[in-house]
């Protein structure tokens, strides 16, 4: 497992009873997670006094019970100097996935090491961490969302992080339709980091259901990419993808066009209390052949 072990503002401290107990800076949270699955072995005192805690509805969604805690607060991660306004959000989000800095740290290397100059195309990209790892790392990135509120925080992290007048370029569009259009323009990247989400509805009601459409979504984006790619990052949240399925299907992909390899396993957050490290999702890695 690719574990996030960078952290200097962010911790799982505790995990049992299907939440997670976390420090995010100076604040502590509660929120859900469906792995863990284990019960009675809170092993920190900290659960009872956390500063929030997200609880489910039985009736769909959840809300978040708080007590004083600021509209929105600062976390760094430390090893790349990037910053992030943190904040409790809907669906029990806080504007970060920490477990994804495994990532950052593997394509930043690459990227670095690259010895020429790297355009980057994020899609889904959220409140842009991957982004700012990648314009911190000397890449130049296109970021794609479709909601315009987490576009204006990626901007916002991006700027917090000292990267203002990197070269990155905000879309707030359709993931697959600005696609299409990238490629009727001919524009092309050295790579492309994509998350898409497990389920949603686009802007006129289209259905997006990730096990059913990631492979000729992964198959239409492999026609941006440049004729010397430096890497392709697919990430999955749906549970009922495993790691090596994502592997298979971006390798199947890829193999048409450009020699390369596949490599892919669950990214995790060691847990402080107990020396576990809890599964968050799964990533897919592509690298050409040297």
């Amino acid at each position: 497992m690719w574990q996030a072990d960078h952290w200097k503002d962010y911790e799982l401290l505790d995990a049992s009873d299907g939440n997670r107990l976390e420090r995010w800076g100076e604040y502590t949270l509660v929120r859900p997670d469906p792995q863990v699955i284990w019960r009675g072995v809170k092993r920190n005192s900290a659960w009872c006094a956390a500063d929030a805690s997200y609880s489910r509805s039985r009736s769909g969604g959840g809300a978040w019970n708080q007590h004083t805690l600021p509209e929105s607060w600062q976390i760094e991660y430390g090893d790349l100097s990037l910053k992030f306004g943190i904040k409790l959000m809907g669906f029990k989000h806080t504007g970060v996935f920490p477990e994804q800095a495994a990532n950052w740290e593997w394509f930043s290397k690459l990227i670095r090491e690259a010895g020429r100059p790297v355009s980057v195309l994020n899609l889904f990209a959220y409140t842009g961490g991957a982004t700012i790892a990648a314009a911190s790392a000397g890449a130049s990135v296109c970021h794609v969302d479709a909601s315009k509120g987490m576009v204006a925080m990626a901007r916002e992290n991006a700027a917090l992080s000292g990267l203002s007048d990197k070269p990155i370029r905000y879309i707030v569009d359709d993931c697959k339709k600005f696609v299409e259009r990238e490629i009727r323009r001919g524009k092309r990247y050295d790579a492309i980091i994509m998350d898409p989400p497990s389920y949603g509805r686009g802007p006129t009601g289209e259905v997006w259901k990730l096990e059913e459409q990631i492979f000729d979504f992964v198959k239409l984006c492999s026609q941006v990419l440049s004729d010397d790619p430096l890497f392709v990052l697919v990430n999955s949240y749906t549970t009922g993808l495993s790691a090596s399925t994502m592997g298979y299907m971006l390798d199947m992909v890829m193999r048409q066009k450009y020699p390369g390899s596949v490599v892919s396993d669950e990214i995790g957050l060691p847990v402080r209390s107990s020396g576990l490290v809890l599964p968050c999702g799964a990533s897919s890695r592509w690298t050409p052949n040297k």
